[in-house]
């Protein structure tokens, strides 16, 4: 198969547009694709495959050997909580590569994450929290249907209690899952790949892809209408969807919800009703270096006509307004991020997830932060392994704006030592943007930093 990558022209007015305004990528510290959002308890879990930095270097492709998970509360700040299961949790699979789009659903307070492996067919996770460990209970692969087919797992339980898990490339195929959500009844079925369900191919087709259905499926319910969005083809891919009244079909193909764009030759849906609105999750190529097989998480208010029907979208800046506004008087991790230059997300077993400035001027941004009726002090845990001439500024609203203060970093000596610093800021009060803007001589990896907060 021939992958042709399309540059899109908007989507560089998007990249290039004011870095107050840019909000997707919502995760720029390291590439992420294929999301796969879940919402629980008042919070958005974002669970991502990860594309190595070193993808396709070999000329192999992609490279994938765990998955990540970021969450959110106001759709514009997320937080990075590292890997949450890898390859490396199943005793029974290739360790090499191949950890493909993968989903979390929650059943009686327990959270099932189902792994594909690129040629190693599909396993599930188990833990008691969303943030994991995981488990894999069973030992073995949960789905060994066609070891090249069975990708892309999207789980779903209807009112009654029955749930699915419908998966694959380039065929459609569902299971019932038992209610233990790690075994399933009956034999493997597969939706018949029609025209009526899922559209006329145009250009490139054969005998197995003689519709646009490609990859990548997402099940999703409003109203009593079934909603199955998935990757179309031909490559390069869109999103296209189909409606049912019934989640085993008959389907009818509804056409397009994203044109091909963003210079990656593979999308991926997620859809999520979250606080009153709906959104709609992809991946594309927009960070520097991006690309086919380095992947960025992307996010849109999804609307929908009266019928029921999809507003058609394209790829945007995204989400603008916060849902809610950020309180900067509780311990905030520095991974928190809205819109970040020249950090990178890190972590290890003492710290957990911490962030790393990369270069001279690298920032991160918080939107909408709410200083209520004033704030006097600042608070950081930081550190650099550079002697002298280290500091984070804090500013508001843009990465030049007004400045509340600076905080002298310490040389603590490495990322597993820190220091507690704490600096008087001006009087700030209202609701404002924040930015950490990170000044250092050297060349590379001037400091890090681990949480913030600020003092009444």
């Amino acid at each position: 198969m021939k992958h042709t990558y399309k540059f899109i022209a908007t989507l560089i007015a998007i990249i290039n547009c004011s870095i107050g305004e840019a909000q997707n990528p919502i995760v720029q510290t390291k590439y992420s694709a294929d999301p796969a959002p879940m919402v629980h308890n008042g919070t958005v879990y974002l669970y991502t495959s990860h594309d190595e930095d070193d993808a396709n270097a070999d000329g192999k492709g992609f490279k994938m050997l765990n998955w990540s998970l970021y969450t959110s509360t106001d759709m514009v700040n997320w937080t990075d909580h590292g890997i949450v299961a890898s390859l490396k949790d199943f005793s029974w699979a290739k360790q090499d590569n191949g950890a493909w789009a993968v989903q979390c659903i929650e059943r009686n307070g327990k959270f099932y994450l189902y792994c594909p492996m690129h040629g190693g067919n599909i396993g599930v996770l188990v833990s008691d929290s969303p943030y994991g460990p995981f488990k894999d209970p069973i030992g073995k692969k949960l789905i060994n249907h066609h070891i090249w087919n069975d990708i892309d797992p999207t789980p779903f339980i209807d009112e009654d209690g029955q749930a699915y898990l419908f998966w694959g490339n380039p065929g459609l195929y569902y299971v019932k899952l038992n209610k233990d959500m790690t075994s399933y009844s009956g034999e493997v079925k597969q939706i018949p790949n029609t025209i009526e369900s899922f559209g006329k191919r145009e250009g490139e087709k054969n005998d197995i892809r003689p519709t646009t259905y490609e990859e990548g499926p997402w099940l999703y319910k409003r109203n009593s209408l079934y909603y199955l969005l998935f990757a179309a083809g031909p490559i390069s891919e869109h999103i296209g969807y189909s409606t049912s009244k019934s989640i085993t079909g008959p389907w009818k193909y509804q056409g397009v919800v994203m044109p091909t764009q963003g210079n990656s030759f593979t999308n991926h849906p997620g859809v999520i009703d979250f606080k009153g609105k709906s959104y709609f999750f992809y991946h594309n190529a927009a960070l520097p270096g991006g690309g086919g097989f380095t992947r960025s998480v992307c996010v849109e208010e999804a609307r929908f006509n009266k019928d029921g029907s999809i507003v058609q979208m394209n790829m945007t800046e995204g989400i603008k307004q916060s849902l809610k506004p950020l309180n900067p008087y509780v311990r905030t991790e520095a991974e928190t991020i809205s819109w970040s230059e020249g950090v990178k997300s890190m972590e290890d077993n003492v710290t957990g997830n911490y962030i790393t400035a990369k270069y001279n001027d690298a920032f991160i941004k918080v939107k909408q932060v709410d200083f209520r009726k004033g704030a006097s002090k600042f608070t950081a845990r930081i550190g650099t392994t550079h002697n002298g001439n280290v500091s984070m500024e804090i500013r508001l609203d843009t990465k030049d704006g007004e400045l509340l203060g600076t905080v002298n970093v310490p040389m603590a000596g490495g990322n597993d030592k820190w220091a507690l610093q704490t600096i008087d800021v001006k009087k700030v009060s209202g609701i404002h943007d924040l930015y950490f803007v990170f000044k250092g001589e050297a060349k590379t990896d001037i400091l890090y930093f681990d949480y913030w907060k600020f003092l009444k």
